[in-house]
């Protein structure tokens, strides 16, 4: 028998919704009936992909008795940390200031008002290494609210209390400047991994957002420390066991310093993050290993994670069925020698083993190995040979779960990825991937809840953006019936939106996507989307100081309005926000945007010289604000063959944050993207403007001299 998750659009929920334990969903529902019984909540928060998750749900979950005594006490809520991020954040910040540590499953006791007084992580079945079981962890916290319930009132009200205390200090600084930038470079090389890459020790994340910032100080600076740790963290990531060797695509992180063993659920938001450093870091070097590793990302991405409407899934799950037919963390990728020779055969095979460090002890579990590539083939074609036929075996198995929710924030950050990606390595397959789903962000996400999708594959999908575009510049409500207007919807699946309203990072990280796909496609319906959901930043994110919320102000009011501007596995949204408002104002000489921007980057400089893996993105951000950003223009016929080599050589320009506009000349010299506007032919042919602060300097038409304007490897 199913319980109320069963109509759920969450892939994790519905992984619940056959549990006997009476699961609720997040809402008012759920608080009333604690209210009516009178027993405090029990709040369960995970996401699909999360291999503990599992585990606790086939211990714990999935036990009638213990469901039964569970459905008898508590009122149990299950929440998709990947829906509700604030419900998430808000209840981790009470975790980690009760225990000193966070992570999924996050369980946490509640007051039937939602106050939290008892906060933990995973517990297992029976006690273990000094830990209860779950069971006498349910009967003591039933105990404790049926015998000292004012205590436990008063201690919920005064977590409540302190984290929904003010908080200042977060703006009034001014943006970071060099010297700030440059302590902040030092602060990262003590963190540095000299022998292996990376920061700090095991387990060990891809440092994606501190790498963009050491590659924009290293073009800003030319600082070679700073490109250094960039190149020899990438070749350490790819080569380890963390990176996928047959199929492309990173692992969550690596559970040992030596970036040997993963974490094996492989997540949207990781590799979108990757694709763009790798494929920054070849636009910077021209490295041909940094261009096939994004490559065989991208390809991954569009490959095994783009879903039938066009957008990205979240997440391939870590676990799989082994050939025992049980679930197993990594069963999909780990391999033994004997599997590779029975693919290979026994030359082959022997030749893979070495090459892939796969040994008879193993290097993960039950004699397995996690493939690495810590060194280049020496023969490229049995390489290729081996690797395809690897792939093809390996696709017999059985295949992870995957969590086919689109979620706005990390579509966002695969479209600025394979945009940029599809431009610089010439791929206009991914473009149109990017398009694909920036157009149901658009239609699904930016329209009425509920609606269906249009076809992106559909030729009227131009029409439809230029519809739509008109429809929200004039202010007009949908089609739909609804009241939906310009505000996003955190999730979709299936073409339908979910019910959750999206929240900063959903709004500034689409945003960094539709002005990612402006920059490569010129079409302006990107730039006005891009500006649509900003202006909802402005008028219903930021407070009266200009400090950013990761929650709207018309939004669910919880305990405590979230507000985190340090980065995660994905950019803060707070710096994600100031980035996007800092690139559309370069495009339209918005001051109000520019301004914003640097409100919000005032946190930056403080966080920045004590932790800037905390902050990278906004130390990446700061990079562009000290540069101008580099505004750059280019006018000319698209058909124009200059146009194109200028068009090219200004998308590889390697100064921090440059934008790049490109447009046919206009006989009135106006024009709907402000930094084209008044920018004429050079004596009638096309030309190029380098600007900051559109302030130019004077045109070029020539390929070379551009390069050397704006940073670029490739002069035409």
């Amino acid at each position: 028998m199913s319980n109320r998750l069963a109509g759920s659009t969450s892939p994790y929920l519905l992984q619940h919704a056959d549990n006997p334990v009476d699961w609720w969903p997040w809402g008012e529902a759920a608080f009333a009936e604690a209210r009516r019984r009178d027993v405090p909540i029990l709040l369960s928060v995970g996401y699909a992909a999360c291999h503990w998750c599992h585990v606790m749900a086939h211990e714990s979950f999935e036990d009638a008795e213990l469901a039964a005594y569970l459905n008898e006490h508590f009122v149990a809520v299950k929440v998709d940390r990947e829906e509700r991020p604030d419900v998430d954040a808000v209840y981790m910040e009470a975790t980690t200031r009760m225990t000193g540590q966070g992570g999924w499953p996050m369980t946490v006791f509640c007051t039937p008002d939602g106050e939290p007084f008892y906060c933990g992580t995973y517990y297992p079945p029976a006690p273990r290494h000094g830990m209860p079981s779950f069971r006498q962890l349910l009967e003591a916290v039933g105990d404790a609210w049926r015998e000292r319930r004012d205590d436990v009132v008063a201690s919920g009200a005064k977590v409540a209390q302190e984290l929904a205390a003010p908080r200042g200090g977060l703006v009034g600084a001014q943006p970071p400047g060099v010297e700030d930038l440059d302590a902040a470079l030092r602060a990262s090389l003590r963190d540095y991994d000299e022998a292996r890459g990376g920061f700090g020790g095991a387990p060990k994340f891809p440092p994606s957002m501190l790498l963009e910032f050491l590659l924009r100080h290293h073009a800003r600076t030319g600082e070679r420390a700073a490109l250094d740790m960039v190149e020899h963290s990438c070749s350490a990531m790819a080569r380890g066991g963390m990176y996928d060797q047959l199929g492309g695509g990173f692992a969550r992180y690596s559970v040992d310093a030596e970036w040997i063993v993963p974490h094996f659920e492989k997540m949207l938001y990781d590799n979108a993050l990757l694709i763009r450093v790798y494929t920054h870091l070849w636009r910077t070097t021209g490295s041909a290993f940094a261009r096939r590793i994004a490559l065989e990302s991208a390809d991954f991405l569009v490959r095994e994670l783009r879903t039938p409407e066009g957008g990205f899934a979240s997440a391939l799950d870590a676990d799989s069925l082994d050939a025992a037919g049980k679930s197993t963390e990594g069963a999909f990728y780990a391999w033994t020698p004997d599997q590779l020779a029975e693919v290979l055969g026994p030359d082959d095979g022997a030749w893979a083993a070495q090459l892939f460090e796969v040994t008879e002890a193993g290097t993960f579990e039950h004699g397995m190995s996690v493939l690495q590539l810590l060194a280049d083939p020496d023969d490229p074609a049995r390489y290729e040979s081996v690797r395809e036929r690897l792939f093809r075996a390996r696709a017999e198995r059985s295949r992870p779960a995957r969590d086919d929710k689109v979620v706005a924030a990390w579509n966002g950050l695969a479209i600025a990825a394979l945009a940029e990606a599809g431009a610089l390595f010439d791929r206009p397959d991914l473009v149109e991937a990017a398009i694909a789903a920036g157009d149901l962000l658009v239609s699904v996400h930016l329209g009425a809840p509920g609606a269906a999708p249009v076809d992106t594959a559909a030729e009227h999908g131009d029409e439809h953006r230029g519809e739509l575009r008109d429809e929200l510049r004039d202010g007009d409500s949908d089609d739909h019936g609804q009241d939906w207007g310009d505000r996003l919807a955190r999730t979709s699946r299936d073409g339908r939106a979910g019910p959750n309203a999206g929240v900063l990072e959903d709004y500034a990280d689409t945003a960094e996507g539709f002005l990612a796909l402006y920059a490569v496609t010129s079409d302006d319906v990107w730039l006005t989307f891009a500006g649509v959901l900003l202006d909802v930043v402005l008028g219903h994110f930021t407070g009266e100081n200009g400090e950013f919320f990761d929650t709207a102000d018309d939004a669910e009011q919880l305990f405590r309005r979230p507000q985190d501007p340090t980065d995660n596995a994905t950019p803060s949204g707070w710096t994600a926000a100031a980035g996007a408002l800092l690139s559309y104002a370069a495009y339209t000489g918005s001051a109000e945007h520019r301004d914003a921007a640097g409100v919000a980057l005032g946190l930056v400089s403080p966080l920045g010289r004590q932790a800037p893996r905390a902050i990278g993105w906004g130390l990446a951000v700061a990079e562009a604000w000290l540069d101008g950003p580099r505004e750059i223009a280019v006018v000319g016929p698209f058909d124009d063959a200059a146009t194109r080599v200028l068009r090219r050589v200004a998308l590889m320009a390697t100064a921090p944050g440059a934008v790049v506009a490109v447009g046919e000349p206009a006989e009135d010299g106006g024009g709907p993207v402000a930094l084209l506007r008044d920018r004429p032919l050079q004596d009638g042919h096309p030309a190029a403007y380098v600007c900051r602060h559109f302030v130019c300097r004077a045109p070029t038409g020539d390929a070379a001299e551009l390069a050397a304007q704006v940073g670029s490897r490739d002069a035409g």
